[in-house]
């Protein structure tokens, strides 16, 4: 038997199928854009979405029918959903997690509300980026899908339904809404009242790796899966990743570079601590069963060298196109060593942890006629170091130890990338032999819930690392004396952006 981890990004769905002993056996994946139809919002189509999850899912599921696919678990950006009627046909495009459109809500309601209150309900602090807030959007802008509107949707249960089952919601994923109590385990009544939603309007929550469903017989048998197919609980991705790099005790973190830039960490018990709340760092169920997580993140991370890519990368484009090269490779290779003479500040979708701020726009300072491509290059990726390196700080000064870092990812595949977080964070980044750990947590959650085996069982013999990255000692010294700088510019551009924009 084998087992297949989906995941749902914000760019791109990958599917993994992975054997009893962890081999990986296949693979397939799409890449899709976002579209901003106005300045601050960003928007999936979810029929294309669910359309590639389930092409992806056939593609890797048939290169194996040695070796049917027993059991698929799914791993899933947060935040975004998708609104289906009565008849289950969709009413409008997704807002994912870097749609800011809904900043002028957010103070007002969660004031309302219940600033504590809040936090102590679901672990979080209130930020745009929340599905909670989306909705309130909706019902208030477009109050005729609001009306018609019978299923709010995250990814992971949208996926459920599309596979002809019942959609439930892993607890992590549930955690992300900001609906959701995070010690009574279920949508909490008085958030939902506050908001006028119906707890039969979302999906059901479980825990992870409980069994959702079982696949139709047509359906399975049209996907390639094996008949009777179950479908597990996966998560939101971020702490699947975390389970599929091995990062599930204290002392280790798993840096994921997608289009977010994310750092999970893991602990036994639920801590809602002044000090986390005040970075707005939050406290949810992770993917394995009896864990919490807590993250710390930036909103612009891949999605800021995708950026690079279309704007300013129209040579190296045309060059993969003509050779069949991957235009990553051709973008790094002649990427300068650091430190740069520009400072980056990278919120181009907004900012994450620690400050929350929707209104702060990503800056590009020390521009000369002189400057190239490649130190702006190297620029944007100094400034989402820079910001790894402040969240690993506020996460040890809240009491969460970081020995060991795992990255994973997309990001984890470009070495010279790794090596410029080694020198900025000044600490060695171990690269486990699957970086695709999304799919591989999810896998892993899935051949648990089949054969009974404990997960952490299964952590333990699929994961190995590969390599490690040790940062470069004058490297790291020259950005250590610019950390500082970093910080300074945040602050004086926070002042100056509330003035012109």
């Amino acid at each position: 038997m084998s087992f297949l981890g989906l995941d749902i990004g914000t760019g791109s769905c990958k599917a993994c199928v992975f054997d009893a002993a962890g081999q990986l056996l296949a693979r397939a994946s799409r890449e899709y854009g976002l579209s901003h139809p106005q300045p601050g919002w960003a928007e999936l189509d979810s029929q294309m979405v669910g359309d590639f999850c389930l092409e992806v899912i056939r593609e890797a599921a048939t290169e194996t029918p040695h070796d049917p696919v027993e059991a698929i678990t799914i791993s899933s950006q947060g935040e975004a959903f998708t609104c289906l009627d009565s008849g289950g046909s969709i009413l409008s495009n997704a807002m994912v997690s870097s749609d800011n459109r809904t900043a002028d809500l957010v103070e007002e309601w969660s004031t309302d509300f219940g600033v504590e209150r809040l936090y102590e309900k679901t672990g979080h602090t209130a930020h745009p980026i929340f599905t909670l807030f989306k909705l309130l959007w909706l019902k208030k802008n477009r109050p005729d899908i609001w009306q018609k509107a019978e299923r709010f949707l995250c990814f992971e249960d949208y996926l459920h339904f599309r596979l002809g089952i019942d959609p439930a919601i892993s607890w992590s994923m549930a955690g992300r809404t900001l609906l959701f109590n995070m010690t009574e385990r279920r949508w909490d009544a008085d958030i939902l009242t506050a908001i006028g939603l119906r707890t039969d309007q979302l999906a059901r929550p479980l825990p992870p790796g409980a069994i959702a469903g079982s696949v139709p017989s047509s359906l399975a048998q049209e996907l390639g899966l094996a008949p009777g197919a179950i479908v597990v609980a996966g998560g939101h991705d971020q702490v699947c990743c975390a389970v599929g790099s091995g990062a599930i005790t204290a002392g280790q973190a798993s840096l994921t570079t997608g289009s977010v830039e994310c750092v999970a960490v893991a602990f036994s018990e639920p801590t809602l601590h002044t000090t986390l709340r005040e970075a707005n760092l939050c406290t949810y169920s992770h993917a394995l069963p009896g864990l919490h997580a807590s993250l710390a993140y930036n909103l612009t991370g891949g999605n800021l060298l995708r950026w690079f890519r279309d704007e300013l990368g129209l040579a190296e484009r045309w060059e993969a196109e003509r050779t069949g090269q991957d235009v990553y490779d051709l973008i790094f290779r002649e990427l300068p060593e650091g430190p740069s003479s520009l400072m980056v500040l990278p919120y181009f979708t907004g900012s994450g942890t620690p400050y929350f701020d929707a209104r702060t726009p990503g800056a590009i300072l020390g521009l000369r006629f002189d400057t190239t491509r490649q130190e702006i290059l190297l620029g944007l990726l100094e400034g989402l170091a820079y910001e790894l390196r402040v969240n690993f700080e506020l996460l040890r000064n809240a009491g969460i130890p970081i020995r060991e870092v795992l990255a994973v990812g997309g990001g984890a595949k470009n070495r010279r990338w790794l090596q410029l977080k080694a020198d900025i964070l000044n600490q060695p980044i171990q690269v486990p032999k699957v970086t695709e750990t999304g799919c591989l947590g999810g896998a892993i959650l899935a051949c648990a819930a089949k054969t009974g085996r404990a997960p952490e069982e299964l952590v333990r013999q699929w994961i190995r690392v590969e390599e490690t990255i040790q940062p470069h000692v004058e490297r790291a010294g020259a950005y250590e004396k610019k950390l500082e700088d970093y910080r300074k510019c945040y602050v004086q551009l926070k002042e100056l952006a509330r003035e012109i924009f």
